[in-house]
């Protein structure tokens, strides 16, 4: 089914480094604060947290509960996700033994018609699929440590939330230049 929903990514910057140098348990214990924040902020704003990936995260907002605002509500979920982990980075850096390494969160956001629904016909999986998913996915691809990029689809939905000007990024497999404006 096609359904108007908001799509946010966040990964956690510097991860793949940490594995080389950090113990498994410190890690584990950057993931379990990671995934956490993630959906408790997530939720507060009535989005779905659809799936864990690794180092990253993957949201809905506007499904399964309905909010004409679900634009904002990801916007403002996404800043309480950077804002809680510049609150207890310092912290966290220590107990899981980081070092030098610069760790942080990069989170892509984008809105409008996307198809929902399971797919697959052995494996059902209940997500998300097509230009909007890419999009978002790409869009945090972009982000740097401690950046919320959105697209004009986001910032057009959001009004007064982002004043910043935009700028045109190639993304992969998108032929056109596409717009991003941080936030």
């Amino acid at each position: 089914m096609t359904i108007d929903a908001t799509v946010m990514f966040a990964d956690l910057r510097g991860y793949t480094t940490l594995t080389q140098t950090i113990a498994q348990d410190g890690l584990t214990s950057l993931l379990d604060a990671f995934y956490d924040d993630c959906a408790a902020a997530i939720w507060r704003y009535d989005g779905l947290l659809n799936k864990t990936i690794g180092d990253a995260v993957f949201a809905i907002f506007n499904f399964p509960v309905k909010r004409d605002d679900h634009a904002a509500r990801a916007l403002q979920a996404a800043r309480d996700i950077q804002s809680g982990f510049r609150d207890r980075h310092d912290a966290l850096v220590r107990t899981i033994g980081a070092g030098d390494v610069k760790i942080g969160i990069g989170i892509g956001i984008d809105s409008g018609d996307t198809n929902f629904g399971e797919f697959g016909k052995n494996h059902r999986d209940l997500t998300a699929v097509g230009t909007v998913v890419n999009r978002a996915a790409r869009a945090q691809a972009m982000a740097k440590s401690g950046e919320i990029l959105v697209t004009s689809a986001v910032r057009d939905r959001t009004r007064d939330m982002i004043t910043a000007a935009g700028s045109d990024y190639t993304l992969k497999g998108f032929d056109q230049p596409v717009t991003l404006f941080p936030a």
